[in-house]
Formats: C-alpha cells, structure tokens, sequence
C-alpha cells in the first residue's frame, strides 16, 4: 500500500510541473531504473550476510522516505529524487520473495510467489481504490503520499518482532554469479518477464492513466481504472496458480503474451473510457497469469544458497522493463504527436518478443494446489 497508495493519479501529478511527455516518463521511469540498479545488489548482499530481516526493514524506510519526498516535491527534478527512492525501496521484493519461497518445498516455488503476489495485487487493489477519494476529500494529492509514509512506518513496526533467522553466509564469485546468469531456467523467464513490464509499464502503469485523462477521466475514475486492474491482476495470479498443474507452465505464458498484446493494441485504438477499461482489465489479467510464473521458474531450478542472488538477478533485468517502458513510452509518444501511437508500437513489439521468447521455455509443467 505504501507503494501504491498514491500510484493511479501520480502520471498526472507529475504533469502538474511539465506538460512534456518525455519528462512524465522520465520521472515514472526512475521506479524501474534504481530497482535494476539496486535489487542485484540487494539480492548478493543477503546471501553474503545471510540475514533477511535489515533488508526488509531498510526497504520499508525507504517507501516512506519516497512517499514524502514525492508529497512535498516542488518541481519535477524533486519528483525524479523522489521516484527514484521509491525504486530503491522496491528491492524488499527480493528478500520478501525469497523467504516466502523458502517456506515451501522447491518444485513449489510458482505456487509460493503466486501466493505472494496474490497478497500484494490485494493490497495494491485497496490502495488504488482509495486514491482519488482520498485526493477528493483533501483537495489536492498530496495527502495520498503522505498516508502512504504512515504504511511504511506501521509495516515497520509489524516488522521488528519478526524472527529472522541466520543462514550460513554464501559469498558470491564472479563464477557462481556467470553460472546463473547463463542458466536457461533464470535467463529466459528473466527475458520475457523484462518484456511484460516494459508492455505494462509504458501502459496501465503509466500512459493508461493520462489517456483517461485526456478523456476526461476523473481522479476518481482514474483510481477505479487502477483499481479494476489490480482486482483482475489478482484474479490473473489466483488463475495462475489454480491451473498450472493442468496445463504447464509454457502454455500458460503463451496465451498471457497474446491477450497483453491484445490489451494494449485495444488501448491504441480506443476512442473513450468504456474501451480503456476493458484494455486495462485484459492487460490486468494478462499480467496477472504471466508475473508469478515467470518468477517463479526463475528460481526454481537454483539451489537454496543461491536464491537471492537469483532472484536479485531476475528483479534487476526485469527492472530494466518497468525503467524502459516509461521512459521510451514517453519519448516515442512525445514525438510520434501522442500516447496511442506508442500504444501500437508496444502491442506490436510485447507480441513479437513474447512468442519468441515462449518457444525457448523449457516445457516441463510445474505442481500447483
């Protein structure tokens, strides 16, 4: 909630300072770029120390020092410092991911970041419902990113007594480092997971919400957009997790890459709000099927000691998609004279890359409930 309290309505908050597109993006971007930049180190780190717990409470410190710098920035340069944290702050995933998983046996891992994802889409979803109300009844958006301080601060507090127990520290080598990276099993669902978020990055995490704008969306309907795409991403991650011991996880992926490109191609065609929201629910739920599979498979291949620098790995490559998305969104619409033409580009180039990269999957189905 911390993260997401404030998230359907930011775009145009953002648009308070520049009325440049490539700008808006610039500053929606540096959320993806300091997760590549920090998760990897993030993840190595764990396993060096062998203790989760100081990660995670950083990281919460860190959604509510981004949440407050965002609240009260005063130009745009301040909301790039402000995005940036909050980027940072994202890395928790990694240890919150990995301790998860570690809870259940290792050909359970989809079913465990399912899980997971399932317990934040529902969180996401009640902070996207509540922003434009909130922004309603305060006049203005900054209370939604101060709220959004006070969840870090009580997620802290329901942190500190949490029991974190010492694993034998495995330092990372150039070596073992290779040796994942060049693993097919961590790179591949790495490669198409950096393909999904850039889709849904330059889309229902970002442009969607200044297309509806553009429509005359407001911040309430802005909220209920994000909040329908949550709600279906959550549907997408119960799915997942519900069906993939019937079908496997390759077809599950194939069919998700389709229905995203289809999303957005609907987004670049729209011409009101009734199509936008249900481009925003096929994008929902698309996302919602492929996310947890993908990391998922990332690690379950890896041994135990090597999971978090694994995991580091595939939240930082696919990081660099939720940075890309934005900020070529941005830049592409900036100049091709609007947002759905770089909706078309996106389906396009999310359909090609998605098919391609399905076929290298290794087909194996994995044990869901």
């Amino acid at each position: 909630m911390g993260l997401y309290l404030y998230y359907p309505t930011l775009p145009n908050y953002i648009k308070t300072q520049t009325s440049d597109l490539a700008m808006v993006g610039t500053v929606l971007s540096m959320y993806g770029l300091w997760q590549a930049i920090i998760r990897l180190p993030v993840g190595i780190a764990e396993d060096w120390v062998g203790r989760r717990k100081p990660f995670l409470i950083g990281g919460l410190a860190l959604v509510g020092i981004g949440a407050f710098v965002l609240g009260t920035a005063g130009s745009v340069h301040a909301m790039v410092v402000g995005r940036a944290i909050t980027g940072m702050a994202a890395a928790t995933w990694v240890p919150l991911v990995v301790l998860f998983s570690s809870l259940f046996p290792r050909e359970e891992a989809v079913r465990a970041t399912g899980i997971l994802t399932v317990v934040g889409s529902a969180s996401r979803m009640l902070a996207n419902s509540l922003t434009g109300f909130i922004n309603q009844a305060s006049h203005g958006y900054a209370m939604a990113f101060f709220l959004a301080a006070l969840m870090a601060a009580i997620a802290i507090l329901l942190t500190l007594p949490t029991p974190d127990h010492r694993r034998p520290p495995v330092k990372a080598t150039p070596s073992s480092f290779w040796r994942i990276l060049r693993n097919r099993s961590v790179l591949v669902p790495t490669l198409l997971n950096t393909v999904a978020q850039h889709a849904t990055w330059a889309t229902v995490s970002s442009f969607i919400f200044v297309q509806a704008k553009n429509f005359g969306a407001s911040d309430v309907s802005q909220s209920l957009l994000a909040t329908l795409n949550a709600a279906i991403y959550t549907v997408g991650n119960l799915l997942a997790t519900l069906i993939i011991r019937r079908t496997g996880t390759r077809s599950l992926v194939l069919v998700s890459f389709i229905l995203l490109a289809a999303g957005i191609g609907l987004a670049a065609v729209a011409p009101s709000m009734p199509l936008i929201f249900t481009a925003t629910f096929i994008i929902g739920l698309a996302s919602g099927v492929n996310y947890p599979i993908l990391m998922g498979m990332s690690i379950e291949q890896v041994p135990d000691s090597e999971r978090n620098t694994a995991m580091g790995l595939h939240q930082s490559i696919y990081g660099i998609g939720m940075f890309s998305g934005p900020w070529l969104g941005g830049l592409l619409a900036e100049h091709l004279g609007g947002i759905q033409p770089m909706f078309a580009i996106t389906a396009a180039g999310t359909l090609v890359l998605g098919l391609a990269g399905t076929i290298f999957l290794r087909p194996k189905p994995v044990k869901g409930i």
